[in-house]
This record gives C-alpha cells, structure tokens and sequence, in this order.
C-alpha cells in the first residue's frame, strides 16, 4: 500500500483493495497508549494513518483506498464524507438506518459504531482505508478504547441483522460499488460537510 502510493505517477489508475485482517490493533500516529487497555494476545500495531486505536479481525471488511484525491476533485474532509456516505449506503441495501458524525469520522447505528475510518494522504494521494464490521467477534473492542473513546460501543451487521442473512462476499462488492460510485471521475465533487 504504502509502495503503490509512493510509486504511483499521475497516470496511475486508484484501486481499492478489500480483505480481512487476522486479530490486530492498531495504533494511528496520534494515537495514545493509554487508550490499549488489555491487549492480551492481540499484538499492537504501530501505523502511519490518523486516528487512535482501533482492532481488526476476521469477518471485519476492510478497504485501503488508494485514490487520488486531487484527480477526483476531492479534498481530504471531501474524502472521509465520501466514505462515510458509502459505507451509509451499503447498509440502507440491508435496511440499516446509519449515519455518520462531524466531531468523530465513522459511521454510527443508534451511537454505535459499525464501521471505522483511517486515513493517510501522502503527496495528494490517499491510503489506509475503513474497517466495516460484518460478522466478528466484537470482544476485542473492549480490550481497548475504540478510536480513542472511552464509553463507545460497537456493533456489526451480524448483531443487527443476524448472521444467518448475510453474505460477506456480497456485503464486500456492494461496499465497493458504493465507494467507485463516490469516486467516480464523472461525479460531481462531494467536498461539502453534509451527510
């Protein structure tokens, strides 16, 4: 990720990479340590992107989203709202009524959060990505104070939905279609703050 965005010229096409991470935490540059509660046997990750702590798993959909932002007319607020209203989206395909929150980059259902986001922009051009939970063991989140909030709780698509009714391969290239609908060249640019 971090090598396609240093090597990438101006005629390099995005991509967006969607996969599962095996049990980790990771912490952004701004991240504090206190907010690593218990970490137990789940190794701690220093990484370059913003934000605090957040854990990654199996049945957790990541993207790393290698854009460049300039060429799609968006700037770095741009981009989070983009993916934000993407992530909103997918879940009003599965009729979940979520939303997003200016103080804290995310997506909320009824307060909690259900998909996390994590940026770096390195010479205009994006990486790291989002973290949407579909169907997960959620203890892990209270081994720490997810993206640096002491009282947040956090839900997936399983725990709303049941897991029974999803297809995590579907939720992924839904997720997708979402985001290449936001980021499509043709669209008008997004940079407003609304969600």
């Amino acid at each position: 990720m971090k090598t396609f965005t240093l090597e990438r010229d101006a005629d390099t096409a995005d991509q967006l990479w969607l996969l599962e991470h095996p049990p980790v935490f990771t912490q952004g540059v701004a991240g504090k340590s206190e907010h690593v509660l218990a970490p137990g046997d789940i190794p701690v990750v220093a990484i370059d992107r913003g934000g605090q702590v957040t854990y990654h798993g199996p049945g957790q959909l990541v993207v790393y989203v290698l854009l460049d932002i300039r060429r799609v007319g968006l700037t770095v607020r741009g981009l989070v709202s983009a993916i934000e209203r993407a992530v909103i989206a997918l879940l009003g395909q599965y009729g979940v009524e979520a939303r997003a929150d200016a103080k804290a980059p995310g997506v909320y259902v009824a307060g909690q959060k259900i998909a996390a986001l994590g940026l770096k922009v390195s010479r205009g051009c994006s990486y790291h990505g989002l973290s949407l939970n579909v169907d997960m063991d959620l203890e892990p989140f209270q081994r720490i104070n997810p993206c640096g909030y002491a009282d947040l709780e956090v839900t997936s698509m399983a725990t709303l939905l049941g897991a029974g009714a999803l297809n995590k391969s579907a939720i992924g290239n839904a997720l997708l279609d979402c985001l290449e609908f936001e980021f499509s060249e043709g669209s008008p640019p997004k940079d407003d703050a609304s969600h």
